[in-house]
């Protein structure tokens, strides 16, 4: 029998990297991480890490274990809240959510979800989604509303937490101009034509996204800033600083000083969704949120195609 224990310290030392930081993070002595770590490899017959003047490395049984391990706690952190949750005789659903789509899909979901269920306490938690899914992997929220671009969810290889991801919505990305600009009363435009401009950044992970495609489209970007927030960005745009890429549920349709014009295909986009651990008991409350969303989304995809008519 594997000693929960001796699996806690092993999944710090590889968060860690190494004996003496997995040591300080769990308040241990170096020593009794090294010697709890030799008991669990004698115990299983094999070589969990491997050492170095440079730190310690999982061994593909150690990566396995880790694996295991996250699943395993993640299973009794969920089941603990649960039980909290009986306690206090109300239940709970914790929601990690990035910022736009905070402010624009999940509103439309909690309306419905809160006048069905006025009784359960809503607890909502701004993260990206970095850091968003690790929350839900070790049930500390319940599900999050999460995003990637090209590129894959940002989980760990071989992740063995049950994480579930529910496609919501793509979410094409229009160009932002001040209102004088030559193209703003365009209907499209071909990336290619915003060559010459100077770009402000709405979410500085989009960098490497946007250079992706203005490399397709056969120029260099020149950027004039970047911030962490679409609608600061936008503002930015508005007093002539820049331009801006920004996806369909960050767009602020409300001002009057900005152009928000459409980009033609190969038109980028990101792409939402739910991300949530498939249980062994239903999750009525989840489920329920889940739909919300998907009809949140579905509302979402038709005002974008009135947008771009």
């Amino acid at each position: 029998m594997i000693d929960m224990q001796r699996l806690r310290i092993l999944r710090e030392v590889a968060r860690q990297g190494s004996f003496s930081k997995a040591a300080a993070a769990l308040l241990f002595t170096p020593s009794a991480v090294s010697q709890q770590i030799a008991t669990l490899e004698r115990s299983i017959g094999t070589a969990v890490v491997e050492r170095s003047t440079r730190g310690v490395v999982l061994t593909e049984s150690g990566r396995l274990l880790v694996e295991t391990a996250e699943a395993v706690f993640a299973e009794l952190h969920h089941a603990q809240e649960q039980i909290d949750r009986i306690a206090a005789g109300r239940a709970r659903l914790t929601i990690a959510t990035f910022s736009s789509g905070g402010r624009r899909l999940l509103p439309r979901a909690l309306t419905a979800f809160v006048a069905d269920h006025p009784d359960v306490e809503i607890n909502v938690l701004e993260r990206e989604p970095e850091d968003s899914l690790p929350l839900v992997r070790d049930g500390t929220a319940d599900l999050a509303l999460a995003y990637h671009f090209d590129g894959p969810l940002p989980l760990p290889p071989g992740d063995r937490s049950n994480l579930h991801w529910t496609p919501l919505m793509e979410d094409p990305l229009s160009v932002v101009l001040p209102k004088g600009h030559r193209f703003a009363g365009r209907r499209s435009l071909d990336l290619a034509e915003l060559a010459g401009e100077r770009w402000v950044l709405g979410c500085t992970k989009s960098e490497a996204f946007l250079r992706r495609y203005a490399e397709r489209a056969g120029f260099e970007p020149r950027f004039a800033g970047a911030t962490s927030d679409y609608f600061f960005a936008q503002s930015l745009a508005s007093a002539g600083v820049s331009v801006s890429l920004i996806p369909h549920v960050a767009l602020d349709h409300s001002a009057t000083d900005l152009a928000i014009v459409p980009i033609r295909p190969p038109r980028p986009a990101r792409y939402i969704g739910v991300a949530t651990v498939l249980r062994r008991r239903p999750q009525p409350l989840v489920e329920g949120l889940v739909q919300g969303l998907l009809q949140a989304a579905d509302k979402e995809n038709n005002e974008d195609a009135a947008f771009t008519l």
